[in-house]
């Protein structure tokens, strides 16, 4: 993903949660309905979110240092994981409580109108930035489903707004069922209760964004489609014969590091060698434009040490298929 569509798609989402967040306290206050507390808090939530993803995505772009020589690319899963907290702790654990409350001691919404005609333009203002982070996620998403997507996605930015918006649209009609039904029965509890279902609802988001974020962090290797593409590109047929093993890693959404022992011929010159894992890199990074890191270890491929096994430490070892890239 790149990051200027991921910005885009940022700034739209903060765009409207600020002015989201603005008119639902506005209704609050004017009705005492916790269902637009939880909303209101919610918005503010997603806002501050949003201020994290840019902040990360802002110092992800620092230069490598001695201390950090791979550089920095993944603060932007850092703060994304952030963002998950966040989420759950100030967005889905205060709605719950506040329901909790409202449960417990009902009271009549006053002025429904207010909270009615606030959820109707926050639907507006949500609709279009889910639509934003839509249309720039399809410029990526290709053939993947939208969950398949979300799983498999490098970049965080654009599935955390995407999971964000869907469920600030979903918790927007939560809205308007608690209010709609404590409005038509008189009885204020329906509102605790559609606040308490807006505040499962963003636990269950939190709970997705950190399991997909925690990923990323730990360090997940290139995708199947990536890696094929590396290996046709590291073999040429005449010096470079195959890739025996290799290993690939995500610095961060734009940058992977390439480990692999790639076989060449028995009576190659180290000139040869030199100059075939230089134009190796070359291939490679003009395959796979973010590779920025590559390790190339030269060794002469045996079909003995092939048949003991898939073992990655042996010298000169064996291909292992199943494990590139893991």
């Amino acid at each position: 993903m790149s990051a200027s569509g991921g910005t885009k798609a940022i700034v739209a989402a903060l765009g409207a949660n600020l002015a989201i967040a603005a008119s639902k306290f506005v209704a609050f206050a004017f009705s005492g309905s916790s269902s637009m507390l939880a909303e209101g808090v919610h918005s503010l939530a997603d806002s501050g979110n949003q201020f994290l993803l840019l902040i990360g995505g802002k110092r992800a772009q620092r230069e490598a240092t001695p201390q950090h020589p791979f550089g920095y690319g993944r603060e932007r899963f850092i703060y994304a994981f952030l963002v998950s907290i966040v989420l759950f702790s100030i967005g889905g654990m205060f709605a719950i409580y506040e329901g909790y409350e409202k449960i417990s001691h009902p009271h009549a919404v006053e002025n429904w109108y207010w909270p009615v005609g606030v959820l109707v333009f926050a639907v507006i203002a949500e609709g279009f930035s889910f639509r934003t982070a839509i249309k720039e996620s399809n410029e990526l998403r290709g053939k993947l489903s939208w969950a398949q997507f979300i799983r498999r996605a490098k970049a965080p930015e654009l599935p955390v707004v995407l999971l964000e918006d869907f469920g600030a649209l979903i918790g927007l009609v939560l809205a308007l069922f608690g209010v709609g039904l404590a409005v038509a029965t008189g009885d204020g509890v329906w509102d605790g209760i559609g606040t308490v279902c807006i505040g499962v609802l963003l636990v269950c988001i939190a709970l997705v964004l950190a399991a997909e974020t925690k990923s990323l962090l730990l360090g997940e290797a290139a995708g199947l489609d990536v890696i094929k593409k590396i290996e046709e590109a590291t073999v040429d047929g005449d010096t470079v014969t195959g890739v025996i093993h290799m290993r690939t890693l995500h610095l961060g959404p734009e940058e992977l590091l390439i480990a692999a022992k790639i076989a060449v011929q028995h009576d190659d010159t180290a000139t040869e060698v030199a100059n075939a894992i230089n134009a190796a890199e070359a291939r490679i990074r003009a395959a796979v434009p973010i590779a920025r890191v590559i390790y190339l270890e030269p060794d002469i491929y045996s079909e003995a040490e092939a048949a003991k096994g898939p073992d990655p430490d042996a010298t000169p070892g064996g291909r292992n298929p199943h494990a590139a890239g893991h």
